[in-house]
């Protein structure tokens, strides 16, 4: 009965779910199990195991599959990854690995020995780092000393397209090269892709196996030419099209014909949203949420068919992973593709098409208000360390920059997006810079500026307290996304009453409201009415209120995600007071509670939500009291709920029936938990597939196994697994 155990919390990094399918890793069986023994047996001396092959081979793949495996997981006490790449921030690296060692997401200050830190926390123990895509031996030379020698059986796995590369880092193991896929293996991949786990048709196994024949055994020209063939009506004639185009492409300019091919079938909005990534660097993990708000300010997706902009994004990159242009690199629990990246091979190819339409790296090829091949270009501007240095040595003139050529368009459009950058300390804040642009329509890191009134993204983060006038908010009525995340907020505009004077604003566009801190007795009742159209709404709500969040809920039928995180001590004594405030919008899809007594008449709140797939319950339960608690909801249903999270929630023991959670998937019980069992009823659960412990008693564990012995004994299935994470 294995248990998986791993260092930390859960990295940012690809979740420890299994986020590719089936068909990414076929042919990895016997790679993976070589592997496997490389990192597990052998010399106890610390070993560099390396992986080499051409682009396009799934070394990174590779890797993510052996580095994920709970046989992996359970063997090392410390593991991180990081994407090294060709150009590489030798600083940002190590805090990168020092943050995943340790678990600890506290920002490193400049001052810091972030080597010898890292350095310091490996002694003496047995740890995995992987290194993804090294360019030479010099990089490892650069990195390698901060990872310390011992016979602890460390390892350090690195992946590299340059054979050289990984003879010089040899050490105990010889370096491991991945081949091409043999036929069988390469029509398996490819039908699995195209037929998503069912049979060719007999009218098209003649053509697909020729399909597969051209592809060379070249992974990547598989999945692309499954993502071409799955769009393409099933005929036997056209399948034969593409195995003719296929045998006539050497195979070194093979895959860039190919993605040139799956380039040419996009539909006019996809071209843009694809070129602009690869204006991220190489290897770079994107972020979604940030990606579609940045292709919503760039306007790429204004001429989809959907009036929804969100949904229109979400619809852009699904479309884009389905063709395999564009790669899933994290996963959230609850499959939601949290990290996207590009191939080397498909990046290199972005960046050679916006050179050859004569776009330079800060201009994007398309806006919805021209025409498509319109010889009048928009040029997006990148704020970044090398512009504020040229703008600050121009005293802020555009047409002094070298680097801007305005005979090559009309107009002029500001985008900035820090997050891309390290940010020295001379130029750490671009406000100086912002301040000088009207047009700046995504925002990150930036303190309040009130003229941006087209502004779409606003992100403000500050150890300082920020003041907020509500007024110059109600005029931002292009406003779509807002977090506001500082020590102390102060909203003006405040009447002698305390409260917002009357507004008939209507922000119809606001789609996510985030804040750290919150008074809402400072908002006058009808406050949240302005944001009719609001999708996800986070609080921390300082102070008990003195009337409800949600007055008429069935005003927000569109508010799919709720985080309330409750702060006020005295909540304890006005237990009566807060519950009938909390009648919640009926669509809510995930709630987020913390701090939240877990009342009888709390819990059928939320059972009522018909729509609910994943709730999280923080801290139910005051620390220090002396009764006991049981968590009994034997006679509640939860109908649509997949995800329940519990952390910290100090109960003593835990009831439910078989009726419960009918289609729970996963478990999540993290710190804190007193209780020793997990209701015997989830055995019959017949969707539970992960249970997962972070910090838990041997007492809960041990139910966790026996609820798994019980499953695989009377189902004859190993569906389930249990998962502990240790601190």
């Amino acid at each position: 009965m294995d248990v998986v155990e791993t260092s930390g919390k859960p990295s940012t990094k690809p979740s420890s779910t299994s986020i590719y399918d089936d068909d990414e890793v076929v042919g990895f069986e016997k790679h993976a199990e070589i592997m496997m023994k490389k990192l597990t047996q052998g010399t106890k001396e610390r070993d560099v195991i390396s992986i080499y092959g051409m682009p396009g081979f799934r070394k990174t793949t590779l890797a993510r599959k052996v580095y994920y495996h709970p046989s992996i997981v359970n063997h090392f006490d410390v593991k991180a990854w990081c994407a090294v790449s060709q150009a590489y921030n030798r600083r940002m690296l190590l805090a990168e690995i020092f943050k995943q060692a340790t678990n600890d997401d506290s920002e490193i200050k400049e001052e810091d020995d972030v080597a010898d830190m890292l350095r310091k926390s490996l002694i003496s123990r047995r740890y995995l780092i992987v290194l993804d895509d090294i360019w030479d031996v010099e990089a490892w030379e650069d990195l390698g000393t901060c990872f310390p020698q011992g016979k602890y059986g460390s390892r350090v796995m690195v992946t590299t397209r340059i054979e050289q590369v990984s003879k010089d880092l040899h050490h105990h193991s010889d370096p491991y090269s991945l081949s091409f896929l043999t036929f069988g293996e390469t029509w398996e991949l490819l039908e699995k892709k195209v037929f998503r786990g069912e049979s060719c048709p007999p009218d098209l196994l003649e053509a697909g196996l020729q399909v597969a024949q051209h592809c060379k055994g070249l992974p990547l020209v598989v999945v692309l030419i499954a993502g071409i063939i799955a769009k393409m009506e099933r005929e036997a004639s056209l399948w034969l099209e593409v195995a003719n185009d296929l045998s006539s492409f050497a195979l070194g300019e093979q895959s860039m014909k190919v993605i040139q091919s799956s380039y040419d079938q996009l539909e006019d909005h996809l071209k843009p949203c694809l070129l602009y990534m690869g204006l991220f660097p190489e290897d770079h993990k994107i972020p979604v949420d940030n990606l579609l708000k940045l292709w919503m300010a760039e306007e790429f997706v204004l001429n989809s068919e959907t009036e929804n902009i969100e949904e229109a994004s979400r619809n852009c990159l699904s479309d884009l992973l389905n063709r395999s242009l564009v790669m899933v690199s994290g996963m959230r629990i609850d499959h939601v593709v949290e990290y996207c990246s590009l191939n080397d091979v498909v990046r290199e190819f972005c960046l050679r098409k916006l050179t050859e339409d004569k776009y330079t790296q800060v201009a994007v090829p398309y806006n919805p208000y021209q025409h498509l091949h319109s010889t009048e270009s928009r040029l997006c501007i990148y704020i970044h360390d090398d512009l504020i240095k040229q703008l600050d040595h121009s005293d802020y003139q555009l047409d002094k920059i070298p680097m801007l050529d305005f005979k090559e368009t009309k107009s002029l459009e500001f985008i900035a997006h820090p997050k891309l950058n390290t940010w020295n300390n001379l130029y750490s804040n671009p406000l100086h810079l912002a301040v000088k642009f009207r047009s700046i329509r995504a925002v990150y890191l930036m303190e309040w500026i009130s003229h941006l009134h087209n502004l779409q993204t606003l992100q403000l983060r500050s150890n300082e307290k920020l003041h907020l006038r509500a007024a110059t908010l109600w005029e931002m009525t292009k406003l779509r996304h807002m977090n506001i995340d500082c020590f102390s907020l102060v909203w003006e505009d405040i009447n002698e009453e305390g409260s917002f004077e009357e507004c008939s604003t209507m922000l119809e566009n606001m789609k996510t409201f985030h804040t750290c801190h919150i008074l809402l007795d400072n908002k006058n009742p009808r406050f949240w009415w302005r944001f009719s159209n609001l999708e996800d709404l986070s609080l921390h709500v300082k102070c008990v209120p003195k009337f409800p969040l949600f007055s008429i809920p069935k005003v927000h039928t569109s508010l799919h995600s709720l985080s309330l995180v409750l702060s006020f001590t005295e909540f304890w004594d006005s237990v009566g007071r807060w519950e009938s405030y909390c009648v919640f919008p009926p669509n809510l899809r995930h709630l987020c509670l913390a701090g939240c007594l877990l009342t009888e008449q709390m819990i059928l709140y939320i059972a009522r939500l018909e729509n609910l797939e994943s709730l999280k319950l923080e801290l139910g339960i005051p620390l220090g009291r002396s009764e006991s608690y049981c968590w009994d909801v034997t006679n509640v249903e939860f109908p649509a709920l997949k995800y329940l999270t519990l952390l910290g929630m100090q109960i003593d023991e835990w009831k439910a029936s078989e009726e419960s959670f009918p289609v729970l998937e996963v478990l999540s019980i993290k710190a804190g938990f007193e209780f020793l069992e997990i209701p015997p009823s989830f055995q019959d659960i017949p969707a539970l597939r992960l249970i997962e412990l972070f910090d838990c008693n041997d007492y809960l564990v041990d139910s966790a196994l026996k609820l798994k012995k019980e499953i695989e004994e009377n189902t004859g299935s190993d569906g389930l697994q249990v998962v502990k994470l240790k601190d």
